[in-house]
């Protein structure tokens, strides 16, 4: 009888770890980076190669960090919303350029509009890792004293933009540096 019995209780188990499994978010994937500082980084801007870029050069401000690619379909996704974002100048936008070639990027960023206020290069992927990067598109949020604040996986959508990105940055442009 518990020959029986043992398959169909580990069959259970099973099927409750996939159903919970299931009903994740995958953009709701944590970050262990979460209230704690920006990683360091020092890398050429895409659009000036011979200029860097560190997070210390941002302290002082909010800002979002994008990590994104011409070559990634979810990017051209979300490129619209970060475009119109940028019009509306909430916050600073830097782009992390992500194991991509430098002329498609550029050639990307010429035919489908700018949102960065800057775009950093991250060809070897380097830089990605220190901040967990699973995949393109991510965007931190980083606030004044340089921590970061917030994580979002996965394309931007209107919603997120309207429901979590401007009420955070809102708030995290109120409080003292």
């Amino acid at each position: 009888m518990l020959k029986y019995l043992l398959p169909l209780i580990l069959f259970i188990i099973m099927a409750i770890f996939l159903a919970i499994g299931l009903n994740l978010n995958p953009s709701e994937i944590p970050s262990p980076l979460l209230d704690k500082p920006a990683p360091v980084f020092s890398a050429p801007k895409l659009q000036a190669p011979n200029e860097k870029l560190a997070p210390a050069d941002l302290k002082g401000q909010v800002w979002l960090f994008n990590v994104w690619a011409s070559w990634c379909v979810s990017c051209r996704e979300e490129h619209p919303v970060l475009n119109e974002l940028a019009q509306q100048k909430a916050v600073t936008i830097v782009g992390l350029n992500y194991k991509d070639d430098p002329a498609a990027a550029k050639n990307w960023l010429d035919t489908l509009g700018n949102p960065y206020n800057v775009s950093i290069m991250d060809q070897d992927g380097r830089i990605g890792i220190d901040w967990g990067v699973y995949g393109v598109p991510e965007t931190f949020l980083i606030d004044k004293k340089g921590l970061v604040r917030y994580k979002h996986t996965g394309p931007v959508t209107p919603t997120d933009v309207q429901q979590t990105f401007l009420p955070l940055i809102a708030q995290l442009q109120a409080e003292p540096s």
